[in-house]
């Protein structure tokens, strides 16, 4: 295989992530359908494809585990001040909202830094670099 072609299909690998934008787990089926289509053709796209998986399910699992760490503190406090279901006080001022605005601004900068990779990865890649997105778990071998 031409080396340029090679590297355009390993930035469509790392690219293929933006899919999960389109469709739920979209970030982790577009690429791997792309790796599977493609690992046949080089050692290079293999392991690429490889990386770009691995890091998709990584940080789907990363985003699902702090969602989840942070739902309590986001809940606890609008209802800080639930006594009983008689007396209903949830009051949404700042200090209520907290939580939730949290919970926002986490997430936010989680997506964002996974942004960040896939591009990063993408220009590596489209250059013939070997990338490894850090903090990997390697799912598939």
């Amino acid at each position: 295989m031409k080396q340029n072609n090679e590297n355009t299909n390993a930035l469509l690998i790392h690219l293929s992530a933006f899919a999960g934008f389109m469709f739920p787990f979209g970030n982790i089926v577009a690429p791997l359908i792309a790796w599977q289509t493609l690992k046949d053709r080089s050692l290079y796209l293999d392991e690429q494809g490889k990386e770009a998986v691995n890091f998709n399910i990584s940080y789907t699992l990363y985003v699902f585990i702090i969602s989840i760490a942070f739902v309590p503190f986001a809940f606890g406090s609008i209802f800080r001040n639930f006594r009983d279901f008689n007396n209903i006080d949830i009051h949404l001022n700042f200090d209520n909202l907290f939580g939730f605005i949290s919970l926002g601004s986490i997430a936010g900068i989680i997506y964002l830094i996974g942004i960040a990779l896939v591009i990063i990865a993408s220009l590596k890649a489209k250059d013939g670099e070997n990338y490894k997105y850090p903090f990997t778990i390697k799912f598939v071998k």
